[in-house]
């Protein structure tokens, strides 16, 4: 009995541990970000963020108020972070913003909730594709893509298929890399060196994207 009490908190012990564990992704020294299920450690406007088929899918007509993100609720400085994403018919505007910042009044002006500002990597079915966009910012288009990235582009992007961000910051340092195409690689010293992770929603497109394996790797 004793013994069966014993192998009873053992078992109990280790259940506990594996629900407290962070979740594993495929790759050594990555983290998932997203558990295939819900929107745990993240938030947004439910009615436009959803889970369906192990996938993160936002949908929007375009009427909204301004562009709106799906945050994720963790600070990060260093890292590198993969993204899998599907613009569904290869339609509308869409971005994964990194070492941003969550956007709630600024000079006199109150935002709706969930506005994000900071580096993004852009999604567009036009030419922005593979941009570092200072969203909310004055900056702008901080380093655009070059008629050779955008030559490549063309044959590296699936569209309506699924594609793959590479995003890599270190220190000053940022990288974007999109299904192997670099589309930046920049020394960036009036960057941001921290901040949070979001996906967008942009206002203006009736539009739906999808995203999936998103894994960080802390290089702190």
């Amino acid at each position: 009995m004793r013994y069966a009490a014993t192998l009873r908190n053992l078992t109990a012990c280790t259940v506990l541990l594996s629900l407290a564990a962070p979740v594993l992704a495929g790759d050594p020294g990555f983290d998932s970000l997203f558990d295939g299920q819900s929107l745990a450690g993240w938030r947004g406007d439910e009615k436009l963020w959803k889970v369906e088929d192990g996938l993160i899918v936002g949908a929007t007509d375009g009427e909204i108020p301004d562009n709106t993100f799906l945050i994720h609720d963790g600070e990060f400085g260093n890292f590198v972070l993969k993204v899998k994403f599907l613009l569904h018919d290869h339609s509308g505007n869409s971005g994964i913003q990194y070492r941003s910042e969550e956007i709630k009044e600024r000079d006199g002006k109150t935002y709706p909730p969930y506005v994000v500002g900071g580096y993004q990597a852009d999604i567009a079915s036009e030419r922005y594709m593979g941009i570092l966009y200072g969203e909310k910012t004055p900056r702008g288009i901080i380093q655009d893509v070059t008629p050779e990235v955008t030559a490549a582009l063309e044959k590296a992007v699936v569209k309506n298929g699924w594609n793959e961000y590479v995003i890599t910051v270190n220190g000053h340092h940022v990288t974007q890399v999109l299904n192997g195409v670099t589309t930046v690689d920049i020394e960036d010293p009036e960057g941001p060196t921290t901040g949070i992770i979001a996906l967008q929603l942009h206002r203006g497109h009736n539009m739906k994207i999808s995203f999936k394996d998103v894994e960080i790797k802390k290089l702190d």
